[in-house]
């Protein structure tokens, strides 16, 4: 059975844990005491851009393979429409690939900017309440 923890301050033994001032000090510190505010590189923004850095071999990539899953996603819709049946989840994830990473090549950029427009098109035309899917609320 677990033992249910309550309240702050000292836990087994006896030992406390330090509360956080949100203030640094140097183990080595100066004879004033002082200390300095840690900055950190941006808070979470900025910690979010460290790890989405790419280099642009790794963006190109990335862009190929959205552009593949549109050609595919696009392709699917069509023989959905032909078959008379189209599924919320398809449409969501056209949505979502209508948008993300067009790389560095400016060849490739250009692709991706005319399937993203065809995608963002057939969403549009679609009737009734399919026409107006949001990728993040779904039908709206």
């Amino acid at each position: 059975m677990l033992t249910p923890i309550r309240g702050r301050g000292a836990i087994q033994g006896g030992v406390s844990v330090p509360r956080p001032t949100g203030r640094f000090v140097l183990p080595d510190a100066d004879a004033s005491g002082e200390t300095a505010p840690a900055n950190g590189v941006g808070g979470l923004s900025g910690l979010i851009g460290l790890q989405q850095v790419m280099s642009d071999p790794e963006r190109d990539e990335a862009a190929r393979g959205r552009g593949k899953a549109l050609l595919a996603e696009l392709q699917g819709l069509q023989l959905a429409l032909l078959a008379g049946r189209v599924d919320s989840g398809r449409l969501s994830r056209l949505a979502a690939l209508a948008e993300g990473e067009s790389g560095t090549d400016p060849a490739l950029r250009d692709i991706l900017r005319a399937l993203s427009l065809r995608a963002r098109i057939e969403l549009g035309r679609l009737p009734g309440d399919a026409g107006r899917f949001h990728p993040a609320r779904g039908p709206c």
